[in-house]
């Protein structure tokens, strides 16, 4: 069997997801029944427009917090938590637990809107 190589890997968040099906839709008036689950499913929970979303991005990224990556951003606006908690979940499985003051700091963000 041949080894499979990773050239990169690009996290996308699920309104960048959503926004790239509806291109694909556009273009080809249909879509796969699996993406149109993952269609039904992202018009369900995801929380942003893909405007705000590039601009907390950059907000989040711009917090300068170390080994935050960019999937960890993601992730974070996907899931919009509303309390330290839900946030600090967040990090549980994850090789960085960021401090508390960096913490509140992306929800003060995220409560922005």
């Amino acid at each position: 069997m041949p080894s499979i190589e990773i050239i990169s890997e690009t996290p996308i968040s699920m309104i960048e997801l959503k926004d790239k099906l509806n291109e694909i839709k556009k273009r080809d008036n249909e879509l796969t029944p699996r993406a149109n689950k993952t269609l039904d499913y992202l018009n369900q929970f995801s929380k942003t427009k893909i405007g705000d979303f590039n601009k907390l991005k950059e907000k989040i990224i711009a917090l300068n917090i170390p080994r935050l990556k960019e999937r960890h951003v993601c992730k974070i606006i996907d899931v919009y938590p509303e309390d330290i908690d839900s946030l600090k979940a967040m990090f549980s499985g994850e090789n960085i637990q960021p401090k508390q003051e960096d913490l509140n700091r992306i929800l003060t963000l995220l409560n922005e809107k």
